[in-house]
Protein backbone atom coordinates (compact mmCIF):
# COMPACT_ATOMS: atom_id res chain seq x y z
CA UNK A 1 0.00 0.00 0.00
CA UNK A 2 2.79 2.42 0.99
CA UNK A 3 4.57 1.51 -2.25
CA UNK A 4 1.50 2.34 -4.34
CA UNK A 5 1.06 5.70 -2.60
CA UNK A 6 4.75 6.45 -3.06
CA UNK A 7 4.57 5.70 -6.78
CA UNK A 8 1.32 7.64 -7.28
CA UNK A 9 2.69 10.87 -5.76
CA UNK A 10 6.41 10.39 -6.55
CA UNK A 11 7.12 10.86 -2.86
CA UNK A 12 10.61 9.33 -2.74
CA UNK A 13 11.77 11.18 -5.85
CA UNK A 14 10.77 14.44 -4.15
CA UNK A 15 12.91 13.60 -1.11
CA UNK A 16 9.93 13.00 1.17
CA UNK A 17 8.21 10.12 2.96
CA UNK A 18 4.57 9.12 3.51
CA UNK A 19 4.94 9.95 7.21
CA UNK A 20 6.26 13.43 6.41
CA UNK A 21 3.39 14.05 3.99
CA UNK A 22 0.79 13.03 6.57
CA UNK A 23 2.42 15.22 9.23
CA UNK A 24 2.52 18.12 6.76
CA UNK A 25 -1.18 17.62 6.01
CA UNK A 26 -2.06 17.85 9.71
CA UNK A 27 0.10 20.97 10.04
CA UNK A 28 -1.55 22.73 7.08
CA UNK A 29 -5.03 21.81 8.31
CA UNK A 30 -4.39 23.17 11.80
CA UNK A 31 -3.15 26.49 10.41
CA UNK A 32 -6.15 27.01 8.09
CA UNK A 33 -8.95 25.28 10.04
CA UNK A 34 -10.11 28.65 11.37
CA UNK A 35 -11.97 29.06 8.07
CA UNK A 36 -14.58 26.48 9.12
CA UNK A 37 -15.51 28.89 11.92
CA UNK A 38 -15.06 32.25 10.20
CA UNK A 39 -16.59 31.48 6.81
CA UNK A 40 -19.99 30.18 8.05
CA UNK A 41 -20.18 33.25 10.28
CA UNK A 42 -19.56 35.49 7.26
CA UNK A 43 -22.06 33.61 5.11
CA UNK A 44 -24.75 33.63 7.80
CA UNK A 45 -24.40 37.43 7.91
CA UNK A 46 -25.44 37.35 4.24
CA UNK A 47 -28.62 35.48 5.20
CA UNK A 48 -27.45 31.91 4.64
CA UNK A 49 -28.20 29.09 7.10
CA UNK A 50 -25.24 28.78 9.49
CA UNK A 51 -25.25 24.99 9.85
CA UNK A 52 -25.65 24.41 6.11
CA UNK A 53 -22.87 26.91 5.41
CA UNK A 54 -20.60 25.14 7.89
CA UNK A 55 -21.10 21.81 6.10
CA UNK A 56 -20.74 23.51 2.71
CA UNK A 57 -17.45 25.10 3.77
CA UNK A 58 -16.04 21.75 4.86
CA UNK A 59 -17.23 19.91 1.73
CA UNK A 60 -15.98 22.60 -0.67
CA UNK A 61 -12.58 22.73 1.05
CA UNK A 62 -12.28 18.94 1.17
CA UNK A 63 -13.18 18.47 -2.49
CA UNK A 64 -10.80 21.23 -3.58
CA UNK A 65 -7.88 19.85 -1.55
CA UNK A 66 -8.36 16.31 -2.84
CA UNK A 67 -8.61 17.60 -6.42
CA UNK A 68 -5.40 19.60 -6.00
CA UNK A 69 -3.62 16.56 -4.58
CA UNK A 70 -4.76 14.06 -7.21
CA UNK A 71 -4.70 16.30 -10.30
CA UNK A 72 -1.76 18.65 -9.69
CA UNK A 73 0.22 16.69 -7.05
CA UNK A 74 0.82 19.93 -5.12
CA UNK A 75 0.96 20.21 -1.28
CA UNK A 76 -1.62 23.00 -1.21
CA UNK A 77 -4.72 23.35 0.93
CA UNK A 78 -7.77 25.19 -0.45
CA UNK A 79 -10.88 26.69 1.14
CA UNK A 80 -13.22 29.69 0.71
CA UNK A 81 -10.96 32.74 0.56
CA UNK A 82 -10.70 35.38 3.27
CA UNK A 83 -11.50 38.80 1.87
CA UNK A 84 -13.58 37.29 -0.89
CA UNK A 85 -16.13 36.07 1.68
CA UNK A 86 -16.18 39.54 3.28
CA UNK A 87 -16.71 41.14 -0.14
CA UNK A 88 -19.49 38.62 -0.84
CA UNK A 89 -21.30 39.40 2.43
CA UNK A 90 -20.72 43.06 3.18
CA UNK A 91 -20.51 44.53 -0.32
CA UNK A 92 -22.44 42.41 -2.81
CA UNK A 93 -25.23 41.37 -0.43
CA UNK A 94 -25.05 44.05 2.27
CA UNK A 95 -24.26 47.24 0.36
CA UNK A 96 -25.43 46.46 -3.18
CA UNK A 97 -28.56 44.64 -1.99
CA UNK A 98 -28.30 41.47 -4.10
CA UNK A 99 -29.52 38.16 -2.67
CA UNK A 100 -26.90 35.64 -1.64
CA UNK A 101 -28.20 33.35 -4.39
CA UNK A 102 -27.37 35.98 -7.04
CA UNK A 103 -24.00 36.60 -5.38
CA UNK A 104 -23.26 32.87 -5.69
CA UNK A 105 -24.19 33.13 -9.37
CA UNK A 106 -21.59 35.88 -9.78
CA UNK A 107 -18.98 33.69 -8.07
CA UNK A 108 -19.85 30.84 -10.45
CA UNK A 109 -19.44 33.07 -13.53
CA UNK A 110 -16.11 34.47 -12.27
CA UNK A 111 -14.98 30.89 -11.61
CA UNK A 112 -15.81 29.84 -15.16
CA UNK A 113 -13.87 32.83 -16.53
CA UNK A 114 -10.95 32.00 -14.23
CA UNK A 115 -10.95 28.42 -15.52
CA UNK A 116 -10.97 29.58 -19.15
CA UNK A 117 -8.06 31.91 -18.38
CA UNK A 118 -6.18 29.02 -16.77
CA UNK A 119 -6.40 26.82 -19.88
CA UNK A 120 -5.51 29.54 -22.38
CA UNK A 121 -2.79 32.12 -22.96
CA UNK A 122 -5.03 34.74 -21.34
CA UNK A 123 -3.34 33.99 -18.02
CA UNK A 124 0.02 35.29 -19.20
CA UNK A 125 -1.63 38.26 -21.01
CA UNK A 126 -3.50 39.36 -17.88
CA UNK A 127 -0.45 39.00 -15.64
CA UNK A 128 1.59 41.07 -18.06
CA UNK A 129 -1.19 43.65 -18.61
CA UNK A 130 -1.74 44.59 -14.96
CA UNK A 131 1.13 46.65 -13.49
CA UNK A 132 2.91 44.88 -10.60
CA UNK A 133 2.04 47.72 -8.21
CA UNK A 134 -1.67 47.26 -8.90
CA UNK A 135 -1.43 43.52 -8.28
CA UNK A 136 0.18 44.18 -4.91
CA UNK A 137 -2.25 47.00 -4.08
CA UNK A 138 -5.33 44.80 -4.57
CA UNK A 139 -4.05 42.25 -2.03
CA UNK A 140 -3.04 44.94 0.47
CA UNK A 141 -6.36 46.74 0.08
CA UNK A 142 -8.27 43.51 0.70
CA UNK A 143 -6.14 43.06 3.83
CA UNK A 144 -7.23 46.48 5.12
CA UNK A 145 -10.83 45.62 4.24
CA UNK A 146 -10.64 42.48 6.41
CA UNK A 147 -9.01 44.57 9.16
CA UNK A 148 -11.94 46.98 9.09
CA UNK A 149 -14.41 44.08 9.32
CA UNK A 150 -12.50 42.55 12.24
CA UNK A 151 -12.41 45.84 14.16
CA UNK A 152 -16.13 46.32 13.51
CA UNK A 153 -17.39 42.88 14.57
CA UNK A 154 -15.10 42.97 17.61
CA UNK A 155 -16.61 46.27 18.74
CA UNK A 156 -13.12 47.79 18.82
CA UNK A 157 -14.27 50.49 16.40
CA UNK A 158 -17.85 51.76 16.41
CA UNK A 159 -19.93 54.22 14.42
CA UNK A 160 -19.91 57.86 15.50
CA UNK A 161 -22.21 60.41 13.87
CA UNK A 162 -19.82 63.33 14.49
CA UNK A 163 -16.51 61.72 13.51
CA UNK A 164 -17.80 58.74 11.46
CA UNK A 165 -15.80 56.30 13.61
CA UNK A 166 -14.54 56.16 17.19
CA UNK A 167 -13.01 53.65 19.59
CA UNK A 168 -15.32 51.06 21.14
CA UNK A 169 -16.41 50.57 24.74
CA UNK A 170 -13.71 48.65 26.59
CA UNK A 171 -16.01 48.22 29.58
CA UNK A 172 -17.77 45.70 27.35
CA UNK A 173 -16.44 42.19 27.99
CA UNK A 174 -16.94 41.18 24.34
CA UNK A 175 -14.76 44.06 23.13
CA UNK A 176 -12.05 43.12 25.64
CA UNK A 177 -12.16 39.47 24.53
CA UNK A 178 -12.00 40.46 20.85
CA UNK A 179 -8.89 42.53 21.53
CA UNK A 180 -7.33 39.77 23.62
CA UNK A 181 -7.95 37.23 20.85
CA UNK A 182 -5.78 39.27 18.47
CA UNK A 183 -2.98 39.73 21.03
CA UNK A 184 -3.05 36.02 21.88
CA UNK A 185 -2.93 34.94 18.22
CA UNK A 186 -0.08 37.37 17.52
CA UNK A 187 1.96 36.08 20.50
CA UNK A 188 1.41 32.43 19.55
CA UNK A 189 2.34 33.18 15.94
CA UNK A 190 5.55 34.98 16.94
CA UNK A 191 6.45 31.95 19.02
CA UNK A 192 5.70 29.80 15.93
CA UNK A 193 3.00 27.72 17.65
CA UNK A 194 1.19 25.65 14.96
CA UNK A 195 -2.48 26.54 14.63
CA UNK A 196 -2.10 29.85 16.48
CA UNK A 197 -5.26 31.33 14.90
CA UNK A 198 -7.39 28.29 15.74
CA UNK A 199 -6.02 28.17 19.29
CA UNK A 200 -6.78 31.86 19.78
CA UNK A 201 -10.40 31.40 18.64
CA UNK A 202 -11.00 28.43 20.93
CA UNK A 203 -9.34 30.03 23.98
CA UNK A 204 -11.69 33.03 23.68
CA UNK A 205 -14.64 30.66 23.20
CA UNK A 206 -13.60 28.71 26.32
CA UNK A 207 -13.36 31.91 28.37
CA UNK A 208 -16.80 32.90 27.06
CA UNK A 209 -18.22 29.56 28.25
CA UNK A 210 -16.63 29.94 31.69
CA UNK A 211 -17.99 33.47 32.26
CA UNK A 212 -21.42 32.54 30.88
CA UNK A 213 -21.48 34.47 27.60
CA UNK A 214 -22.13 31.32 25.54
CA UNK A 215 -23.56 27.88 26.33
CA UNK A 216 -21.56 24.69 25.75
CA UNK A 217 -23.42 22.24 23.46
CA UNK A 218 -21.00 19.31 23.19
CA UNK A 219 -18.20 18.31 20.81
CA UNK A 220 -19.56 15.98 18.11
CA UNK A 221 -22.87 15.32 16.39
CA UNK A 222 -24.39 14.34 13.06
CA UNK A 223 -23.74 17.04 10.43
CA UNK A 224 -26.44 19.69 9.86
CA UNK A 225 -28.32 19.50 6.56
CA UNK A 226 -26.68 21.26 3.61
CA UNK A 227 -30.03 21.49 1.79
CA UNK A 228 -30.65 25.22 2.57
CA UNK A 229 -27.60 26.24 0.49
CA UNK A 230 -26.93 23.31 -1.85
CA UNK A 231 -27.40 24.19 -5.55
CA UNK A 232 -29.10 27.48 -4.63
CA UNK A 233 -26.98 29.73 -6.88
CA UNK A 234 -28.84 32.07 -9.23
CA UNK A 235 -26.74 32.33 -12.41
CA UNK A 236 -29.39 34.09 -14.48
CA UNK A 237 -29.82 36.72 -11.77
CA UNK A 238 -26.10 37.43 -11.94
CA UNK A 239 -26.28 38.10 -15.69
CA UNK A 240 -26.89 41.77 -14.99
CA UNK A 241 -24.74 44.60 -16.37
CA UNK A 242 -24.47 46.05 -12.85
CA UNK A 243 -22.82 42.79 -11.75
CA UNK A 244 -19.93 43.07 -14.21
CA UNK A 245 -17.75 44.99 -11.73
CA UNK A 246 -18.56 42.43 -9.03
CA UNK A 247 -17.59 39.52 -11.27
CA UNK A 248 -14.35 41.29 -12.28
CA UNK A 249 -13.54 41.96 -8.62
CA UNK A 250 -14.09 38.31 -7.66
CA UNK A 251 -11.97 37.29 -10.66
CA UNK A 252 -9.07 39.68 -10.06
CA UNK A 253 -8.72 39.09 -6.34
CA UNK A 254 -8.96 35.32 -6.75
CA UNK A 255 -6.64 35.24 -9.77
CA UNK A 256 -3.81 37.31 -8.27
CA UNK A 257 -4.16 35.79 -4.80
CA UNK A 258 -4.04 32.27 -6.23
CA UNK A 259 -1.11 32.99 -8.55
CA UNK A 260 0.90 34.62 -5.77
CA UNK A 261 0.17 31.82 -3.33
CA UNK A 262 1.03 29.04 -5.78
CA UNK A 263 4.30 30.70 -6.78
CA UNK A 264 5.18 31.14 -3.10
CA UNK A 265 4.47 27.48 -2.35
CA UNK A 266 6.42 26.42 -5.47
CA UNK A 267 9.48 28.31 -4.28
CA UNK A 268 9.27 26.78 -0.80
CA UNK A 269 8.72 23.20 -2.01
CA UNK A 270 11.31 23.17 -4.80
CA UNK A 271 8.68 22.90 -7.55
CA UNK A 272 10.42 25.62 -9.55
CA UNK A 273 12.95 24.23 -12.02
CA UNK A 274 16.32 25.75 -12.87
CA UNK A 275 14.95 27.30 -16.07
CA UNK A 276 12.31 29.15 -14.03
CA UNK A 277 9.45 26.90 -15.12
CA UNK A 278 7.15 25.73 -12.31
CA UNK A 279 6.22 22.07 -12.30
CA UNK A 280 2.50 21.44 -12.93
CA UNK A 281 1.58 25.12 -12.44
CA UNK A 282 -1.07 24.89 -15.17
CA UNK A 283 -2.62 21.89 -13.43
CA UNK A 284 -2.57 23.68 -10.07
CA UNK A 285 -4.31 26.72 -11.59
CA UNK A 286 -6.92 24.49 -13.23
CA UNK A 287 -7.57 22.72 -9.92
CA UNK A 288 -7.90 26.05 -8.11
CA UNK A 289 -10.20 27.67 -10.70
CA UNK A 290 -12.36 24.53 -10.88
CA UNK A 291 -12.73 24.65 -7.10
CA UNK A 292 -14.34 28.09 -7.27
CA UNK A 293 -16.91 26.74 -9.72
CA UNK A 294 -18.06 23.71 -7.74
CA UNK A 295 -17.65 25.59 -4.43
CA UNK A 296 -20.72 27.62 -5.38
CA UNK A 297 -22.72 24.38 -5.53
CA UNK A 298 -22.03 24.02 -1.80
CA UNK A 299 -22.95 27.66 -1.15
CA UNK A 300 -19.42 29.07 -0.86
CA UNK A 301 -17.73 32.28 -1.95
CA UNK A 302 -14.63 31.73 -4.17
CA UNK A 303 -12.48 28.78 -3.08
CA UNK A 304 -8.78 29.53 -3.35
CA UNK A 305 -5.31 28.25 -2.44
CA UNK A 306 -4.18 29.15 1.08
CA UNK A 307 -0.81 30.68 1.83
CA UNK A 308 -0.95 28.77 5.14
CA UNK A 309 0.01 25.75 3.02
CA UNK A 310 3.61 26.93 3.39
CA UNK A 311 3.47 25.76 7.02
CA UNK A 312 2.89 22.22 5.75
CA UNK A 313 5.72 22.60 3.24
CA UNK A 314 8.01 23.65 6.08
CA UNK A 315 6.93 20.48 7.90
CA UNK A 316 8.16 18.39 4.95
CA UNK A 317 5.19 18.26 2.57
CA UNK A 318 6.24 18.05 -1.07
CA UNK A 319 3.43 16.19 -2.87
CA UNK A 320 -0.31 16.04 -3.35
CA UNK A 321 -0.63 13.52 -0.51
CA UNK A 322 -0.31 16.47 1.87
CA UNK A 323 -3.32 18.16 0.22
CA UNK A 324 -5.35 14.95 0.34
CA UNK A 325 -4.72 14.60 4.09
CA UNK A 326 -5.95 18.19 4.53
CA UNK A 327 -9.07 17.30 2.52
CA UNK A 328 -9.80 14.23 4.65
CA UNK A 329 -9.48 16.31 7.84
CA UNK A 330 -11.95 18.85 6.46
CA UNK A 331 -14.39 15.98 5.85
CA UNK A 332 -13.99 14.76 9.44
CA UNK A 333 -14.51 18.30 10.72
CA UNK A 334 -18.14 18.13 9.52
CA UNK A 335 -18.97 16.15 12.67
CA UNK A 336 -17.64 18.93 14.94
CA UNK A 337 -20.55 21.32 14.33
CA UNK A 338 -21.62 21.63 18.03
CA UNK A 339 -18.30 23.11 19.17
CA UNK A 340 -18.00 25.26 16.05
CA UNK A 341 -21.55 26.63 16.30
CA UNK A 342 -21.00 28.15 19.76
CA UNK A 343 -17.97 30.21 18.70
CA UNK A 344 -19.04 33.85 19.23
CA UNK A 345 -18.51 36.47 16.53
CA UNK A 346 -16.08 38.50 18.62
CA UNK A 347 -13.86 35.42 19.04
CA UNK A 348 -13.12 35.52 15.32
CA UNK A 349 -12.30 39.25 15.31
CA UNK A 350 -8.69 38.56 16.33
CA UNK A 351 -8.33 36.04 13.50
CA UNK A 352 -9.54 38.58 10.97
CA UNK A 353 -7.19 41.25 12.32
CA UNK A 354 -4.20 38.92 12.28
CA UNK A 355 -4.87 37.67 8.74
CA UNK A 356 -5.24 41.29 7.62
CA UNK A 357 -1.83 42.16 9.06
CA UNK A 358 -0.24 39.34 7.08
CA UNK A 359 -1.91 40.57 3.89
CA UNK A 360 -0.93 44.18 4.56
CA UNK A 361 2.74 43.18 4.77
CA UNK A 362 2.67 43.00 0.96
CA UNK A 363 2.95 46.81 0.90
CA UNK A 364 6.74 46.34 0.98
CA UNK A 365 6.54 44.94 -2.57
CA UNK A 366 5.31 48.22 -4.05
CA UNK A 367 7.86 49.91 -6.30
CA UNK A 368 8.00 53.58 -5.21
CA UNK A 369 10.19 54.79 -8.09
CA UNK A 370 7.41 55.90 -10.48
CA UNK A 371 4.78 58.26 -9.05
CA UNK A 372 2.36 57.51 -11.91
CA UNK A 373 2.27 53.90 -10.71
CA UNK A 374 2.43 54.64 -6.99
CA UNK A 375 -0.56 57.02 -6.79
CA UNK A 376 -3.10 54.60 -8.39
CA UNK A 377 -1.75 51.76 -6.23
CA UNK A 378 -2.13 53.77 -3.02
CA UNK A 379 -5.58 54.97 -4.07
CA UNK A 380 -6.57 51.31 -4.50
CA UNK A 381 -5.21 50.40 -1.06
CA UNK A 382 -7.04 53.30 0.62
CA UNK A 383 -10.27 53.12 -1.37
CA UNK A 384 -11.06 49.45 -0.78
CA UNK A 385 -11.59 49.80 3.00
CA UNK A 386 -12.89 53.39 2.96
CA UNK A 387 -15.57 52.68 0.33
CA UNK A 388 -16.15 49.33 2.05
CA UNK A 389 -16.10 47.79 -1.41
CA UNK A 390 -13.35 45.80 -3.10
CA UNK A 391 -15.02 46.43 -6.47
CA UNK A 392 -15.16 50.21 -6.06
CA UNK A 393 -11.63 50.31 -4.65
CA UNK A 394 -10.23 48.42 -7.63
CA UNK A 395 -12.27 50.63 -9.95
CA UNK A 396 -10.91 53.86 -8.45
CA UNK A 397 -7.39 52.50 -8.81
CA UNK A 398 -7.74 51.59 -12.47
CA UNK A 399 -9.57 54.77 -13.45
CA UNK A 400 -6.87 56.89 -11.78
CA UNK A 401 -4.15 54.80 -13.44
CA UNK A 402 -5.71 55.32 -16.87
CA UNK A 403 -6.25 59.08 -16.43
CA UNK A 404 -2.90 59.84 -14.79
CA UNK A 405 -0.93 57.95 -17.43
CA UNK A 406 -2.97 59.51 -20.24
CA UNK A 407 -2.74 63.15 -19.13
CA UNK A 408 0.85 62.87 -17.91
CA UNK A 409 1.89 62.01 -21.46
CA UNK A 410 2.72 58.43 -20.47
CA UNK A 411 0.20 56.79 -22.80
CA UNK A 412 2.91 54.37 -23.99
CA UNK A 413 2.68 52.76 -20.54
CA UNK A 414 -0.95 51.86 -21.18
CA UNK A 415 -2.05 48.57 -22.71
CA UNK A 416 -5.39 47.15 -23.84
CA UNK A 417 -5.98 45.50 -20.46
CA UNK A 418 -5.66 48.75 -18.47
CA UNK A 419 -7.70 50.73 -21.03
CA UNK A 420 -10.51 48.16 -21.10
CA UNK A 421 -10.76 47.84 -17.31
CA UNK A 422 -10.46 51.60 -16.78
CA UNK A 423 -13.23 52.40 -19.29
CA UNK A 424 -15.41 49.66 -17.82
CA UNK A 425 -15.24 51.23 -14.36
CA UNK A 426 -15.75 54.75 -15.75
CA UNK A 427 -19.03 53.50 -17.25
CA UNK A 428 -19.95 51.86 -13.92
CA UNK A 429 -19.29 55.03 -11.91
Amino acid sequence: MIKLIDNKFSITSKSSTVQKEITAGFTTFITMAYIIIVNPMMMSSAGMDYGASFVGTCLAAATACILMGLFANWPVGLAPGMGLNAFFTFTVVGEMGYTWEVALGAVFISGVIFFLISITRLRRWILESIPPNMRVAIGVGVGLFICFVGLKIGGIIIQNEATYLSIGDFKNSETILASFSFILIAILSVRKVPGSILIGIFVITLISIIIGLVEFKGFLSAPPSIAPVFLKLDILGALDIAMISVIISFLFVNFFDTTGTLIGVANQSNLQKKNGEIENLNRALKADSSSSIFGTLFGCSPVTSYVESISGVEAGGRTGLTAIVVGILFLLAIFASPIVSIVPTYATAGALLFVSMLMFSGIKLIDWSDITDVIPALLTVISIPLTFSIADGIGIGFVSLLLIKLFAGRHNDLNLGIIFIGLLFILKF
